[in-house]
């Protein structure tokens, strides 16, 4: 092991630990709220079970905006909700609180695209067979995107990593934020490239785990 990563494994230890604090409580969001959003984003559609044109004109309205805004300014701008929620705007779990909001959105809007790509017929078929909104949503909806919803949580996981790199700038810490500081800041090139090969392996992991779990499940 090069001896650079030995003086700074305790630290480099942590960092990793952070980031998978930020990145799985982002993912618990994505999965608990963002899930749940998105679904009803593709109900209340025009002509679907649950059409609603507000319902889906303010949920598609507030993702797009969370969507949209640079992440960096998001954090900012939700320091003061983040000191509400958390009691801090610094440290690792104040970091999660814009990291699940971006996660909700983010995820939200590709579950929906993932059940706009469900055959109509499938769900007509559920439909005549008496079936109610609940079991249309989990024993039809879900399972014909299963491979979808995982394919788009894993794209999720991976933009919400990227993001956690962000989050040194409350104090949030995790791989990116150490190598910026400890790597880039005090001229150490090699550990920062260290800190990128980990993100890279990191990153290649997910993709290979999600991409194989997909295609597992996928069953058509």
């Amino acid at each position: 092991m090069p001896e650079i990563l030995v003086q700074y494994r305790m630290e480099i230890w942590q960092s990793i630990g952070q980031t998978f604090v930020m990145v799985g409580i982002s993912i618990l969001a994505a999965i608990i709220i963002g899930l749940p959003v998105g679904t009803l984003l593709f109900l209340s559609r025009k002509g679907k079970m649950l059409e609603n044109p507000f319902v889906f004109s303010t949920l598609n309205l507030v993702v797009n905006i969370i969507r949209s805004f640079p992440f960096l300014l998001l954090v900012v701008f939700l320091i003061p909700f983040t000191r509400i929620i958390i009691g801090t705007a610094i440290g690792t779990a104040a970091a999660t609180v814009p990291l699940s909001i971006i996660a909700i959105a983010h995820y939200s809007r590709l579950v929906e695209q993932s059940l706009l790509e469900v055959p109509k017929g499938v769900i007509e078929a559920a439909i005549s067979m008496g079936a109610s909104v609940k079991e249309v949503i989990f024993k039809f909806l879900y399972v014909e995107a299963r491979s979808g919803l995982v394919l788009g949580l894993t794209t999720s996981i991976i933009s919400f990593i990227s993001y956690s790199t962000i989050m040194g700038v409350v104090g949030g810490g995790g791989i990116g934020d150490f190598a910026i500081r400890y790597g880039y800041q005090q001229f150490k090139t090699d550990l920062m490239i260290y800190m990128i090969i980990i993100m890279v392996i990191l990153v290649q992991a997910i993709q290979f785990t999600g991409t194989a779990i997909a295609k597992v499940i996928d069953k058509r």
